[in-house]
């Protein structure tokens, strides 16, 4: 990873309490399709501030979250104060070999240094177990997000094609779910003021587009005057199953 990619991947901390706000979290048929069946034990790797987190603790799985940044698993600690919330890294996970049936990355994986954290992955992993990752992408076939591109950035799938799992991961399988996601115009700024690239950016770049969003919001006819507004996403993930 480049410096500037280390500076994004950490820069979060100083926005964790927007990020909590604005972020989505994951439809249920996606974690359906990532877990195993019978899986018991689940390390969410990346976790946040618990987004995919809180939809696993729901199933009454022993989830044990695990991020880098002690501000994300402050509020994750706050929201869900029985699930155990470890200060650790993907390179560097903070679990005993054999420990957990999955290990599920949302939004977290393009992070990662690839190799080290397959070997980690392939460590804590019990023999049979999955790792699956996920990331929510704005659907831009709809004319008010593509607007909202042309402000913050255009979004596809940026990640997923590019990852490979390779061995000791076999049966590495893609899967894509579209949804929509409800959320106020306040959350709406929130989930543009938790991206890493306008929380690194210069203040007034950041300022600046912050309020092109505030704009679009009161001048977008989809837009004006509404209390709540329809996101739709495309969830894409990957699934993979550590050879035994």
């Amino acid at each position: 990873m480049t410096e500037p990619q280390q500076e994004r991947s950490l820069s979060f901390g100083s926005e964790a309490a927007a990020y909590e706000r604005g972020r989505p979290s994951y439809p249920p048929e996606v974690i359906d399709w990532l877990l195993p069946d019978g899986a018991r034990d689940v390390l969410d790797l990346g976790a946040g501030t618990g987004k995919l987190t809180t939809r696993l603790v729901e199933r009454g799985l022993d989830v044990v979250a695990v991020d880098p940044i002690a501000e994300m698993l402050e509020l994750l600690r706050g929201a869900l104060p029985a699930t155990p919330a470890l200060l650790g890294t993907a390179e560097q996970i903070p679990l005993r070999d054999n420990s957990v049936d999955a290990v599920l990355v949302a939004q977290a994986w393009h992070w990662f240094d690839p190799k080290r954290a397959i070997a980690e992955v392939a460590r804590v992993l019990r023999p049979g177990g999955r790792l699956g990752l996920v990331w929510n992408t704005r659907d831009e076939r709809m004319g008010w997000v593509k607007d909202l591109g042309r402000v913050i950035g255009h979004e596809s799938d940026p990640f997923s094609d590019r990852v490979t799992l390779p061995e000791p991961f076999t049966d590495v399988e893609r899967h894509h779910v579209e949804w929509t996601s409800y959320l106020t115009p306040q959350a709406l700024i929130d989930l543009v003021a938790s991206r890493s690239y306008c929380i690194t950016s210069p203040a007034d770049v950041r300022t600046r587009t912050l309020e092109e969003v505030r704009e679009l919001l009161v001048t977008h006819p989809a837009l004006a005057n509404s209390s709540g507004l329809a996101l739709p996403y495309i969830t894409v993930c990957i699934r993979a199953t550590l050879a035994t």
